[in-house]
């Protein structure tokens, strides 16, 4: 059923003010527009209405009967509106999860995943926040976060959710055009991936090798490239050879878009884990459903390997 008839609504918001203030001067303040547009704004509403719902005189005003009548019912409205318009905002804000996470995990990793978990929870809305510059991961303002970490951050819950092993990959055209970089110590004779602006805790080509037991080749030359994602973009377009982090890539490697040209790999000491500030209040309904999601999930595809 359509309602009718509606005065001009954002009238009614002046209209209740200038009541509220009986001062068309302070309603003016308060909603932040001059004296002549709250008198515009009366004026539209008494035209619409066919009556004064003021009595003006030089230095102030007053509610007719009328107006005094009607300010009853425009004030009632609005407070149901407006404590049914903050249930609305609370309850979509309780709805709202916020993960932050480094821009490789987020487009490589997370990304891939959330259409999985829309589907089974339509009314939650996640917000992902990519970001690679932390230097405290306790100040992070999320639900949750999650990130590569060689030793627990302090003042964070820690979940390890997978270790990582690296190795070089490139794609099967690039190895077609460099057979001979099968071999570990002919790496060097290819085009290297070098990530210009390395994560906290990430290892590099160099360290790579050294945590191996060999000595760093130079390589016959390198593109550097301050993103990871951008980096791997780099190696899918078969520009060179990049290290790539199992888990992260997976979906590559799986689809044979990215081959492995050595077995070689290392294992590293630290984790990719599920971070939660510690002191706040209980998680809400929904985050705890993203993060019990997100374990189980990882939970199959362990079980599945």
């Amino acid at each position: 059923m359509k309602l009718q008839p509606l005065p001009p609504l954002n009238s009614l918001v002046v209209f209740e003010a200038a009541a509220r203030h009986m001062s068309f001067t302070l309603a003016a303040r308060e909603l932040n527009v001059t004296q002549g547009a709250i008198s515009r704004q009366i004026r539209v509403l008494e035209d619409y209405l066919g009556t004064a719902l003021f009595v003006r005189t030089t230095r102030e005003i007053n509610l007719t009967a009328t107006g005094n009548q009607y300010c009853e019912t425009v004030r009632e409205t609005l407070q149901q509106l407006a404590h049914a318009t903050a249930g609305v905002r609370h309850w979509r804000g309780a709805q709202q999860v916020t993960v932050v996470t480094s821009t490789a995990m987020a487009s490589l990793w997370l990304l891939p995943l959330v259409s999985e978990f829309q589907r089974q929870n339509e009314e939650i809305d996640l917000r992902i926040i990519a970001t690679d510059q932390v230097n405290d991961f306790s100040r992070l303002d999320c639900d949750l976060a999650l990130y590569y970490c060689s030793s627990p951050p302090k003042n964070m819950q820690v979940t390890p959710l997978f270790s990582e092993e690296m190795f070089p990959v490139c794609s099967p055209q690039y190895l077609a055009q460099n057979p001979g970089i099968t071999a570990l110590e002919r790496l060097g004779e290819c085009t290297w991936l070098w990530l210009e602006d390395p994560q906290r805790d990430w290892i590099g080509w160099r360290e790579w090798f050294e945590r191996l037991g060999q000595r760093p080749p130079e390589p016959r030359r390198r593109i550097n490239i301050n993103s990871y994602s951008m980096l791997i973009q780099s190696a899918l377009a078969g520009q060179g050879i990049a290290l790539a982090w199992s888990n992260l890539l997976s979906d590559h490697l799986q689809t044979g878009k990215l081959v492995r040209p050595t077995g070689t790999y290392l294992r590293t000491d630290a984790q990719f884990c599920l971070l939660e500030p510690q002191g706040r209040a209980a998680n809400r309904q929904s985050v705890n459903r993203f993060r019990q999601w997100l374990l189980t999930h990882l939970a199959e595809t362990i079980d599945a390997e």
